[in-house]
This record gives structure tokens, C-alpha cells and sequence, in this order.
């Protein structure tokens, strides 16, 4: 990930050992997948590589499959469930998924011994961790965000979104780091090498956002706790990462949360709250 140094990001004290912690493996329109764990329970957010390649990122910050109690899915897009099916296959996972994203993606994940199906708006805990799903605005069959809880620690997610409802920002306040979708940068969008329908898609409400609607919704919920938010999904086409950090930043003064951009291949730092 991209931007300034920060000290909670370096390896976990003692006293840091059993806090929420999160570690982007991959984020961006040929991948996703986001590892939280709070020491005891470890979950992978999507896993939109292949299994092997997620494997490898876990290894690369010291994490092993063998740690992750269960995947959770946001939505049936490949770039979110490619490797879902294999690495419950393989490491005996049980996946936590919507009716009608279960559906909708079937044919990719394959047989999948142990489904848990959750409705979106109604909490679920796994062990000691609370995961909360909220409705978000994409064109998928039932899109996700998520907030994640541990005691008075709350991550929130929100990538995939054509605009911020006041259902996605309700739930995003309070959060002590957010990851955040910055996908596009306006004009390098409208002129660049996509079709227009693509460009229309990618715009509209059931697209994602750009660099301008993620600062909106930052300020939306900005507040003196937020520590961390991580600008993610960003397009390698029709963004940069320095675009989306002086964007996202142009409009923080008073309270300025540690900033950081997920890239599609490298995987991030462990953050810990």
C-alpha cells in the first residue's frame, strides 16, 4: 500500500496482540481479498484470486491458511469469489454468503461442504468476532459492505459502490478504520480508452465511486477515533494512487487519519487498531 508511515503499522506489540488487525491481499478489478483477524478468529473478506496466489500473499506477512476460521462474500463478481471454492475445498472452510449471491454464483464457487447464509441488514457473530452486512449500490445480485467487530474495535467496508447511501454511511461511523473505495478519477476516466457504455456503467449508481464521492463520504463519517482509512479498488486505468490521495486528502484539517492506497498487486501492511 501507498502513503505516509505510520507506527501502527509495524509488527504487533504484546499489548497489541489480541486487537482487531486487518491486511489488504489484494484489491483492485482482477482481485480482491481482505484478511481481519482478532488473534483467536481470522476471516478473509472475498478471495478473488486463485487460491495458490492468495496463499502465497498470506505466507508473505507471515499468515497461514491453516489460522482462517471461515470466508466471507460480498458479492458474486469474479474478481471477489475466484479462489473461494478452492480454498474451501481444500482447507475445509465454511463459507458465510447471501441467498441470492449463492445463487448467482454457483457455477464458479463448485461444491462447497459447509455454506452459512446471512441476510443482509441482520448481524451474525463468528466466535469473537460481530460481522455486520449492509446493503451497498452495484450491479450484483445482493452487494455487501461490512463492519466488523470485536469489543469496541469496528472495521468497516465498503468497495463495489455507485454512490453512498445514508444506509452505507450510518454504518461506516464509529469505525476505527475504514477501507474505502476511491476507483476512478473523473477525467482520466472520460478520456480514456473505455467504451462509453462501460464509462456510463462505471458512473452510475450502480457502478463505484470516484476519488470526489469517497472524500464526500469520508467527511461523512469522519470523526476523532477514525485511525485508518485504506482507499482501495482502485482502477489501474483510470486512477493513480497519488490522484486518489491528494483527492480523498484535499479537504482533511482538523482530524487527519492515517491515509494509505491498496494497490492490485502488493499485498499491505498488517494494520492494527
Amino acid at each position: 500500500m501507498i502513503g505516509a508511515k505510520d507506527p501502527s503499522l509495524s509488527a504487533p506489540s504484546k499489548r497489541q496482540a489480541r486487537a482487531l488487525k486487518l491486511c489488504m491481499l489484494a484489491s483492485g478489478s482482477k482481485g480482491n481479498a481482505i484478511y481481519v483477524s482478532n488473534g483467536d478468529t481470522s476471516i478473509l473478506i472475498d478471495a478473488g484470486l486463485t487460491g495458490v496466489e492468495i496463499e502465497r500473499r498470506m505466507a508473505s506477512r507471515n499468515i497461514s491458511v491453516s489460522e482462517l476460521t471461515a470466508i466471507i462474500v460480498s458479492h458474486e463478481h469474479s474478481d471477489h469469489i475466484r479462489g473461494v471454492g478452492v480454498l474451501a475445498r481444500k482447507h475445509d472452510l465454511p463459507v458465510f454468503i447471501s441467498a441470492k449471491t449463492k445463487c448467482a454464483a454457483a457455477a464458479h464457487l463448485g461444491r462447497i461442504d459447509s455454506v452459512s447464509l446471512f441476510s443482509c441488514g441482520s448481524a451474525f457473530s463468528i466466535d469473537g468476532l460481530r460481522i455486520h452486512p449492509f446493503s451497498t449500490s452495484h450491479d450484483a445480485d445482493d452487494p455487501v459492505g461490512f463492519t466488523i467487530q470485536c469489543e469496541k474495535q469496528k472495521i468497516g467496508i465498503a468497495t463495489d459502490l455507485g454512490v453512498a447511501t445514508a444506509m452505507v454511511q450510518e454504518h461506516l461511523k464509529g469505525c476505527g478504520c475504514i477501507v474505502l473505495e476511491a476507483n476512478h478519477d473523473l477525467k482520466m476516466l472520460e478520456e480514456g480508452p473505455y467504451p462509453w457504455p462501460l464509462k456510463q456503467r462505471i458512473r452510475s449508481r450502480i457502478g463505484h465511486l470516484s476519488n470526489e464521492s469517497s472524500r464526500e463520504l469520508l467527511m461523512d463519517v469522519l470523526h476523532d477515533e477514525l485511525r485508518h482509512v485504506v482507499l482501495a479498488h482502485l482502477s489501474e486505468t483510470n486512477n493513480t494512487p497519488e490522484k486518489a490521495l491528494n483527492v480523498v486528502t484535499g479537504r482533511l484539517n482538523r482530524h487527519r487519519p492515517h491515509l494509505s492506497v491498496a494497490l492490485q498487486h502488493i499485498t499491505g501492511p498488517m494494520i492494527c487498531l
